[in-house]
């Protein structure tokens, strides 16, 4: 029996001092169950009202998560979930993430068990974002928002408490990040020019969706003067080429969140968004010779010599081995700032919608009522 199962069926005198938030922070810093910062006390009322949100059996696991394969079952998820300060209404996005991340292409046990800084990246769409009162503007990957402060701080502690990504046990990040707190959005369909995320990955617009990336935390790309397509997207491949990502190594799916003025230019110039992936594998490229030694000789001429093997020191190296493989999203506010998001590397964005076919949380949820009241 895992500690949050124990607590939720056998409440101790801990219990007593569930009114005193300081009391119940101790408790849970004391059990290893905080990421450092005040949890709220997971008790089974509480909980209770988390789980009148979930479509599934309390006890059968969603999912068994790496490194310890720990299972997550909605009981132990809506734990977290409270723990986390997630309202009852968000925990179908707490659920639907947790299956995606267990998905296989998305690689859960290198993601945690890496020396690299990433962490699940969340971006929903679709009606219940809006539904939620999700942020996908201005500090959209900031503070100020509960759903997305909440759902993204829900993983981490299920992450931590169920998958065993205790830092420097399942969790071997060299430093970490601060996105190992929270690290959760909604796209800006509304300032988005071309098709949102969830349709271009095969869903229909009304759906609502997680989508999971192993990402590392946001650099900024800043254009103020460039008032064309080719301009901003030349400054933006410019700040996509590094020599220390991993995305020259690996084939994966990093991502380019745009900012809704620069979507706006770019998309006025004419350029689809198939248009501004082509250009952006085309150009974010880094010559060979750019690489140490090292480098060039263990990694390009050894694990990708079917490709580099007796390649000139002046070629070119992209950051995504095809187009398609660029994550394109609109997300913010005001500003001429955007933000390339590199990854772990050897790991594929993970998409789930919510059952519903229009894809309301609020008919998703009362669907499955009337189901149970049969």
């Amino acid at each position: 029996m895992s500690g949050i199962d124990k607590l939720l069926t056998e409440p101790d005198a801990a219990f007593d001092a569930e009114d005193d938030s300081e009391a119940a922070f101790e408790y849970c810093l004391d059990k290893g169950w905080s990421d450092g910062l005040p949890v709220v006390l997971p008790t089974t009322e509480r909980v209770d009202r988390m789980l009148a949100y979930c479509d599934r059996p309390y006890e059968e696991p969603i999912a068994m998560l790496a490194p310890r394969y720990g299972a997550a079952t909605p009981l132990r998820l809506a734990a977290n979930a409270v723990m986390a300060g997630c309202r009852p209404e968000y925990f179908p996005i707490v659920m639907l993430a947790v299956e995606a991340m267990a998905d296989e292409a998305f690689n859960l046990y290198g993601i945690q068990a890496t020396t690299h800084a990433c962490a699940p990246l969340l971006i929903v769409n679709g009606p219940a974002a809006k539904e939620l009162g999700m942020n996908s503007g201005h500090a959209a990957l900031g503070a100020g928002n509960r759903a997305n402060a909440t759902i993204g701080r829900a993983i981490r502690l299920a992450l931590v408490n169920i998958a065993g990504a205790i830092p420097g046990l399942g969790d071997m990040a060299t430093y970490g990040d601060p996105t190992k707190f929270t690290y959760c959005c909604a796209e800006n369909e509304a300032a988005n020019p071309w098709q949102p995320l969830h349709v271009e990955r095969g869903f229909p617009a009304h759906a609502s969706t997680v989508t999971v990336i192993a990402a590392e935390p946001p650099h900024n790309i800043n254009d103020h003067e460039s008032n064309t397509a080719e301009g901003i997207l030349t400054t933006m491949a410019g700040a996509m080429a590094t020599t220390g990502s991993n995305n020259p190594y690996y084939a994966s799916e990093p991502v380019l969140l745009l900012s809704p003025e620069h979507a706006a230019t770019v998309a006025g110039d004419g350029m689809s968004k198939d248009a501004v992936k082509q250009y952006l594998f085309e150009h974010a490229r880094i010559p060979l010779s750019k690489f140490s030694k090292e480098n060039i000789a263990r990694r390009f001429r050894s694990k990708l010599a079917d490709q580099y093997a007796d390649a000139a020191l002046d070629t070119m190296v992209p950051m995504v081995q095809k187009a398609d493989d660029l994550i394109v999203v609109v997300v913010g506010g005001a500003g001429k700032h955007s933000a390339w998001i590199p990854t772990f590397g050897n790991t594929h964005a993970v998409t789930r919608a919510l059952k519903h076919a229009d894809g309301s949380l609020v008919r998703s949820i009362a669907a499955m009522r009337r189901e149970r009241a049969v």
